[in-house]
């Protein structure tokens, strides 16, 4: 999606510009992995326009691989983002309709062949609440690879609101959720999409009982959010792997300088920390640390490094200048 906001933390009725990047829940995802030193590509739709190159020319400066964007029609997804400041909340208008990627279609897409060399596929709920279309690519790429051996990742927090196109997430997310190894979700959302327990469950009860729904899953994941203000914000991840409850410490982030694209930060974090560690709670802190860097960078990504990540996962909270 191209992201249009006002400069630095204006209102919509001050700005007379607005500073242009791209972003997206799996994009963000996949360039915070690149940032980590993972080969990472992003699949998707883009208009057949200037517009469309711009913003694969974006994925390619964060060394992300395009081979299997496409391209066709003429519209991008977009949303102004109003940033909100102390006690000021952020503003988010979206523009969705209409878009290249909202009017993709199965046929359009070779799941073996862009999955062959992949060890791990991830989506967000948002991509089955754009279109039936995306629903179904999603739905084909994940069955892909789980015929394929490949691990499966859902970030699933969705919202109600968006689901215009006929379907209801009642109706889509099971079919999609059941064939995750990992589900990145919430106690409320677990209960608001399958109407699993009560919104007030424990999240280790809500996610015991969504395992117990959908056998396939290995760990269901959650992170606390804590907002003093728009400005200060306390974290924390949490894991149900199946037989213990796991718990990271809370990081104190005092000075929010952009909060959009935090939550794929986690996700990219836990896909990194997942492959690369034995332990899942070596896993929950490298995905914290990286979800409370990206509160540090302007912008949907986080362009943090690995030195940088690994540094706050082991207790440096000091901002000093590596030289």
């Amino acid at each position: 999606m191209m992201r249009l906001s006002p400069p630095g933390y204006e209102k919509f009725a001050q700005a007379t510009t607005l500073d242009l990047v791209y972003g997206g829940g799996e994009a963000n995802v996949a360039i915070s992995c690149s940032y980590l030193g993972m080969r990472a590509a992003h699949v998707t739709r883009f208009p057949d326009n200037a517009l469309g190159k711009a913003a694969t020319q974006f994925l390619r400066k964060h060394w992300l691989s395009t081979e299997h964007v496409i391209y066709g029609d003429r519209t991008i997804g977009k949303y102004f983002l109003e940033k909100g400041a102390v006690h000021r909340s952020s503003e988010v208008i979206y523009e969705r309709e209409g878009s290249a990627f909202s009017l993709i279609e199965p046929k359009m897409m070779d799941w073996e062949e862009i999955l062959k060399d992949a060890d791990w596929f991830h989506w967000t709920g948002i991509t089955p609440a754009i279109s039936e279309g995306a629903a179904q690519c999603c739905l084909d790429a994940i069955k892909t690879a789980n015929k394929m051996g490949i691990k499966v990742s859902g970030d699933i927090n969705s919202r109600n609101n968006m689901w215009k196109y006929g379907k209801t997430m009642h109706e889509v997310m099971p079919d999609l959720v059941k064939h995750c190894d990992i589900v990145i979700t919430s106690g409320r959302g677990i209960h608001e999409m399958f109407g699993i327990g009560s919104p007030k469950d424990k999240f280790r009860v809500a996610a015991k009982n969504l395992m117990e729904r959908f056998p396939h899953i290995e760990k269901v994941v959650g992170k606390k959010r804590k907002s003093i203000s728009a400005s200060h914000q306390q974290i924390n991840g949490k894991m149900w792997n199946g037989k213990d409850y796991i718990k990271t410490k809370t990081l104190n982030i005092t000075h929010v300088i952009d909060r959009v694209g935090t939550g794929d930060a986690f996700a990219s974090g836990l896909i990194y920390g997942l492959l690369h560690y034995n332990e899942d709670i070596q896993a929950l802190d490298f995905a914290s640390a990286a979800c409370a860097l990206k509160h540090t960078v302007t912008g949907d990504v986080n362009m943090v490094s690995l030195e940088n990540v690994i540094s706050l996962m082991e207790g440096d909270t000091s901002g000093s200048i590596k030289r």
